[in-house]
This record gives C-alpha cells, structure tokens and sequence, in this order.
C-alpha cells in the first residue's frame, strides 16, 4: 500500500530505498511526552522534519496528539502551517528572521522567538494586534548564539514595550550541553533560566530538548521541545537507545567487482586491498547524504553496512553517486547487481554512520539526499 506522501524515482529507477516510519515516529513522541508529563511535549520538526519530511512529520505527530511544533525559519512554518491547518501553535525558533515580514507571521499564525531588542523592536506593533499569534521571549543561558544576553537587556527591551508582555506566550533558552549528564553548565543554565523567569511570572517556559528529558533534575517546566529523539537519535549516548528507529536506508549494488592484492579503491588511493578482495559498487555516495569519510582507509575504520545479513565495510573515500564494500567474507553469490546493501536500519542506526564518519547523526539525518525512493509506512494518509 502506497502514502500520498511517497516521492523521488520509482522504485525501478531509485538507486536506494529510503523506508520512513511514521508509527515510530509518533511512539517514539508518546514515549517522551510521558516522561515530560505533566508538562506538554511539543515536536521539533525543523531542518524538514530532520529528513524525513515536513508534512508527514507535522501530520503523524499531530494524529498522536502533539499541538505545539518548532521549526527554525519561517519557510519551514509556512509549510508546517499549510500541513497542519488553523489549530497548532507553530514557533520560529530563529525568531523574527533578519528580511522576514512580520506581518508573514502574523497572516500564517507563527509564533516568533523574540531574541533581541531589535527583534522586539519590530515586533511591537503587530504584537497587539488581535490576530497576531502570541509571540515567543528567548534568552540565552550560554549558547551564545541566539535570545536576550542577559535579564537586564530583557527587562528594558520590556519596558520600553510594555505592552507586548500580554501577548508572550511562551518562555524559552536553550542548553548548551545537555547529552553530556554530568557537565556542570546544565545546572548552571538552569539556575540563569529560573531567575530570567521572574520576569515574567506567569508566562509558559520551555528548556529542555531531547537530551535534556533524560537529566536528573528534570528541567521540564511547562514544555519540552524533543527532536532529534523523535526520529531515533540516541538521546543518552553512550547507553543503549531507548528510541524506536525511524529511518531505513536500502542501497541498490552496481557491479561486484573483484581485485587483487595492493589493488586500491576510490579517489586518492586511501585503502588498499591486503588480499584478493571481492567489492560491491553501491548506488549512493555524498550527493546522497552519506559523510565523505564513512569509508575506511588504510589507517582507520570506516562504516558498515549490511548485505545478506552480514556487516560488510564501506572501503575508500565516498565519491559524489558512489560507495563501495568489501564483500570478501561473504558466500559467493551473495551480493550481486540489483541486490540490496542496508546502509541504515536495526542493527545500524545513525549515530553509528555518524560516529564511525566523524560527523553526528544529526548530520546523518539531515543531509538523507533527494534521489532516493522515499517511502512512508504506517502515517496517516
């Protein structure tokens, strides 16, 4: 049974298969948003839904009860708006985009993370208006990136716009290092959120992310805002994943060459075979998301993937359209042209890709390219 939301090649033309499941999607959302109760879970579905897609994201986290979404810049909000219809609160995490319209927020519903006086500065005349959605009020706790710098630039910026206060909806700072349990900055950041609060008593807060469900003092307040969690990231690294995976990457095989020992593979002859070696060419290379350097070289491990149910490593650097495995340990016949390698799944999961690529599956994530049949199993349609 096809989704609607199906898309790239066919089948038949697809050099790989991407399997994107929306049940897991939403389990793995009700799981976090039990662990946050009695604070609401909301669903970060920025950066297009980590991969995955922005209206299939939007759309099965919203059938399994999700009503606040994130995302990072307004085009992502006018999408998620579009998917979601006139109920869901839809925040801007970048806040008032530098160039952006504000009265774009105000038509589409969008909520904007208010960071700066500036920001507050162009934001105060829609703010009273009737139809303008309540805005977002960020600080910063230590990123250094983006919010208020400090309570003392907030309260003035507030003062001098007063009356945008009855139009806040939410509280919000982000953490700096919340994967890492014992780092000190956590509680630190903490405590700067809490007195930051005091401003405005009453209004919502919001700091923790996926990573953050998990610490001990239980930094939930009002709202959580899970991502990477959602889509199977391992938010406890290194402990077991307690996420159900979202995403599987199935990669046809061109050609199964075989070479003879000293033979090297791929650009700039970083691997060399040590024995007579059986390869498998794969259909997907960097143009296709995968991280140039998954493949092993002479001085260290690259990734696996599966083929026949077997790890089998990736050798050489990843060019643009392909990669190639070793298949040596493999019986004969087990990988021949139109099989299928798995390069994402069950037993191999993004942080693992990421981890032995040098790069975090975040970036696995996200970057999962265009030419693939993607196909959604389990959403609703």
């Amino acid at each position: 049974m096809t989704s609607p939301f199906d898309s790239g090649p066919s089948l038949a033309a697809a050099g790989g298969v991407l399997t994107i499941d929306l049940s897991a999607l939403a389990d793995n959302w009700r799981l976090l948003a039990r662990r946050a109760a009695p604070a609401e879970s909301a669903g970060v579905i920025k950066a297009n839904a980590y991969g995955i897609g922005v209206e299939p994201a939007a759309r099965a986290l919203f059938a399994a009860g999700c009503r606040t979404f994130f995302v990072a810049q307004i085009e992502e909000g006018f999408r998620a708006r579009a998917a979601l219809g006139p109920g869901p609160r839809i925040f801007i995490l970048n806040g008032l985009q530098a160039g952006a319209d504000p009265a774009d927020y105000v038509a589409h519903g969008l909520s904007p993370a208010i960071g700066s006086p500036d920001e507050l500065a162009r934001w105060a005349p829609f703010a009273t208006r009737k139809s303008a959605p309540p805005c977002a009020i960020h600080v910063d706790t230590g990123m250094s990136r983006l919010g208020f710098v400090s309570p003392s630039e907030l309260e003035a910026a507030l003062a001098r716009y007063e009356r945008v206060e009855g139009g806040v909806g939410l509280f919000m700072s982000h953490f700096v290092a919340s994967e890492e349990f014992d780092n000190p900055l956590n509680a630190l950041q903490i405590e700067r959120f809490k007195k930051a609060r005091a401003l405005l008593p009453g209004v919502p807060a919001s700091l923790a992310n996926s990573s953050a469900l998990f610490l001990k003092a239980r930094p939930f307040f009002d709202l959580v805002r899970p991502g990477y969690a959602l889509y199977g990231g391992n938010p406890i690294l290194p402990a077991p994943n307690p996420m159900k995976r979202v995403v599987k990457l199935e990669v046809r095989i061109q050609q199964a060459p075989s070479i003879e020992p000293g033979a090297s593979v791929g650009y700039n002859a970083q691997w060399r075979a040590k024995r007579p070696t059986r390869l498998a060419a794969l259909l997907a290379g960097y143009a296709d998301g995968l991280p140039r350097a998954a493949g092993a070289t002479d001085q260290r491990r690259g990734a696996d993937v599966l083929i026949a149910g077997k790890r089998c490593p990736l050798v050489g650097r990843i060019s643009m359209d392909l990669c190639v495995a070793d298949v040596s340990d493999l019986p004969e016949g087990a990988a021949e042209a139109g099989d299928f390698a798995e390069i994402l799944g069950d037993e191999i999961g993004v942080d693992e890709l990421g981890a032995r690529a040098g790069v975090i599956g975040y970036n696995v994530l996200t970057s999962l390219g265009a030419r693939y049949r993607r196909v959604y199993v389990g959403g609703p349609e």
